[in-house]
């Protein structure tokens, strides 16, 4: 009996690891890792960190009011920030993968291609893509900053009825960020050739080479500089924004800084520790897959998932309560110090 149970459950694990679905859906987050993660943002941020925030004990009611607006903007504006510059960056690197000969030069097609049968095979050609799709990210932060920042108030006073400050410049603030986000046509039309351009150089070509074996690391350590230059990026905004009451503004920044840090060092440490069952994963999958064509496309999609929802979960789902409650303390005992 016994046997025969292993037998049925590895038969039953077998059809999971090369199920159509499960393989579709690991090909979509390869070409599209970045839409992935701000849509797993998305979610968090819109239901689990405001009620996990607004159930923080000993807070003043307004910052955690702010700590969730805060949340709720820079998820939808991230989101929005994916739909308009992300996506067509993405779509310009799969054409690339599609009809590599109309884009890139023969030599960098030989370069790349090594002993692989097809550039979508050379690890070095995956890192530059992964590189290239999921630095979009870092390169929206500030104006997602800017643009959470003009978002707030409107959320604090549509959804907590909290009016903001008299003097207000949020219209002009609007304005730039959204003409910044509006103006991009250069992301449609000739960016494969663009992006294209980029693959040819010799200098990255070099470095991908060097640091192709680092394909799987990839992935957390752009969402790690993103969060960083994000959470910059949104204290200095703050500090010198006109919509947010003076009052609300440090507690808000040390909630965002706390979060951050902590994501990133548990994310590393979570990462780091659940990376040999990820690498017993991937040999099983790819044992199981080996004939398929598109096995590299699915071993890029398992290394997008698994930093994203490990820093996602820890971001979102762990530490609002521990961030909120630490921020307010520290903003009370700076106050009775000054």
């Amino acid at each position: 009996m016994q046997v025969n149970n292993i037998s049925r459950n590895n038969t039953n694990f077998k059809g999971f690891l090369n199920n159509k679905v499960l393989l579709r859906s690991l090909e979509k987050i390869s070409d599209h890792g970045t839409s992935f993660a701000a849509g797993t943002s998305l979610v968090m941020s819109l239901g689990v960190r405001p009620l996990a925030i607004m159930a923080t004990p000993n807070v003043e009611k307004e910052n955690k009011q702010y700590a969730s607006a805060n949340s709720i903007c820079s998820g939808l504006i991230k989101f929005a920030l994916v739909e308009a510059v992300a996506l067509p960056v993405e779509s310009a690197v799969k054409k690339i993968d599609k009809n590599p000969e109309k884009y890139l030069k023969p030599e960098t097609i030989k370069a790349f291609q090594s002993n692989a049968k097809n550039l979508a095979g050379s690890t070095a050609y995956r890192l530059g893509s992964q590189i290239i799709k999921l630095s979009t990210g870092f390169l929206t932060a500030v104006p997602k900053s800017m643009l959470t920042i003009a978002l707030i108030p409107i959320v604090m006073d549509k959804l907590f009825r909290v009016k903001k400050p008299e003097r207000t410049v949020i219209d002009s603030v609007q304005k730039k960020t959204v003409k910044r986000v509006e103006g991009e046509p250069a992301f449609t039309g000739n960016l494969s050739k663009g992006i294209g351009k980029i693959f040819d150089n010799s200098y990255f070509q070099d470095f991908l080479k060097k640091n192709q074996y680092r394909e799987k690391d990839i992935p957390k350590h752009i969402t790690a500089a993103t969060d960083i230059l994000l959470t910059t990026s949104f204290a200095c905004q703050t500090n010198t924004s006109d919509e947010i009451k003076e009052n609300r503004k440090k507690a808000l920044i040390y909630n965002n800084a706390i979060s951050t840090a902590i994501t990133i060092f548990g994310g590393y440490g979570i990462d780091k520790a659940v990376s040999g069952v990820t690498d017993k994963f991937i040999k099983k999958f790819s044992k199981i897959n080996v004939a398929d064509p598109k096995l590299s496309k699915y071993i890029e999609g398992i290394n997008i998932v698994r930093p994203a929802i490990i820093f996602a979960g820890i971001y979102y789902g762990i530490l609002p309560m521990f961030s909120t409650y630490i921020a307010e303390k520290i903003d009370k005992f700076i106050e009775k110090k000054s």
